[in-house]
């Protein structure tokens, strides 16, 4: 059962910019810590961004900070992640995920979306 839908992805030029949008399917997140998490092609998936339930806590992987900026909607319940400055290497299937806990969504959160592809030529 699919929770998050992700949307934006797409093909840009390196120096670039993309933003990528994260709603719910069937459910409220606003009170969950969400982040994005990307897989390359034969690389396994990495932590990129995430925030907390009310926008106070942000955590950033260092090779995207700087870069990008990810934010929460005004209801609370969807998730964005601006990517400017992209690198060839930022190509990857982009995931949203959510999980009660900020601990927890950087590392092994419990709702996923099913992913949307970022492809950055050069």
């Amino acid at each position: 059962q699919v929770q998050l839908v992700e949307s934006g992805g797409g093909l840009v030029q390196a120096g670039g910019s993309l933003r990528l949008s994260c709603a719910p399917s069937q459910r409220t997140f606003n009170t969950y810590a969400m982040a994005w998490f990307r897989q390359a092609p034969g690389k396994e998936r990495e932590f990129v961004a995430a925030i907390g339930w009310n926008g106070d806590t942000i955590y950033y992987a260092e090779s995207v900070k700087g870069r990008f900026a990810i934010s929460r909607g005004d209801a609370k319940n969807t998730v964005a992640l601006q990517m400017n400055s992209l690198k060839p290497e930022d190509t990857a299937a982009y995931y949203c995920a959510a999980d009660v806990r900020i601990s927890e969504v950087t590392t092994r959160p419990d709702y996923w979306g099913q992913g949307t592809q970022v492809t950055v030529s050069s």
